[in-house]
């Protein structure tokens, strides 16, 4: 099995407290910037953290911070704003070069419904840039579902842009909160630019961050579509406690068993 596959969701700010964990466990972290931490960043503790993460043989994914931002808004310092930000988290891919950097893409139908040409144009003029830094790292720059009902619009913004340093982070729990369509479905649709998965389970109602197993989620379906149109993808668990990170780490491993069967038989 390739392990610098699997990654852990850790926030930023907690990256130092939990910094002998993820050495010892070796967990490869995807790591979360808020605005609020880019604001206040040290270059030379993150040049040390890259440095002992190179060193223990830890591969990163990174998450751009996403509170308040929008890479389409229709206000133009919204978008002022998101770009300064996003560009900011590429200077943090610099230093981590990390396989994946996941971005929300902002759009959801009630806000957005009638202008919507709008919102991806702006969209699409955001993350050009952000995609030839990323081409130019070596790195995928990756829109995640959120409020999405459908694949549509996360589909219309890669195909304008139509470059294999920009795809899609899928996450299973959003996909059973806000989806419309099914799951097969779903991935007929964006299976092939799926670069990254968010893995965490909630019954519907609330996005619970669970670890996988403990609520509704259909999730040896998803590993399956997983299997047939990304096995290269990476998986993220994102769970927000340590124990949470135990139980979805164990409840994860016969799936890594499984992909790392495939893996030895490709």
């Amino acid at each position: 099995m390739k392990t610098e596959r699997i990654h852990v969701h850790v926030p930023f700010a907690l990256l130092w407290e939990h910094l002998d964990f993820i050495l010892e466990r070796k967990i490869n972290p995807e790591i979360a910037f808020s605005s609020d931490s880019q604001d206040s960043l040290d270059r030379v503790k993150l040049a040390e953290i890259a440095f002992l993460f190179n060193e223990n043989g830890i591969a990163t994914t990174i998450h751009a911070p996403f509170m308040d931002l929008n890479p389409g808004a229709l206000d133009r310092l919204v978008r002022e704003a998101t770009r300064r930000r996003f560009h900011q988290v590429m200077e943090m891919a610099e230093i981590f070069r990390p396989s994946v950097v996941v971005f929300h893409p902002g759009y959801d139908r009630w806000r957005f419904g009638g202008s919507r040409d709008r919102w991806l144009r702006h969209a699409v003029d955001t993350f050009r840039p952000i995609v030839e830094r990323a081409g130019n790292l070596g790195c995928i720059a990756a829109v995640e579902n959120i409020f999405e009902e459908d694949p549509s619009t996360l589909r219309d913004l890669l195909g304008h842009l139509d470059s294999p340093s920009f795809r899609h982070c899928f996450d299973v729990g959003h996909w059973n909160l806000f989806s419309r369509i099914g799951m097969e479905e779903w991935f007929r649709e964006l299976g092939s630019f799926i670069a990254e998965a968010h893995i965490h389970d909630n019954s519907g109602t609330a996005d619970d961050h669970l670890p996988i197993g403990e609520a509704d989620i259909d999730f040896p379906l998803f590993f399956r579509l997983m299997a047939r149109y990304a096995p290269e993808a990476a998986w993220t668990i994102e769970a927000h406690s340590r124990s949470a990170v135990e139980r979805a780490l164990r409840n994860l491993e016969p799936y890594v068993l499984e992909r790392q069967s495939g893996d030895s038989h490709s």
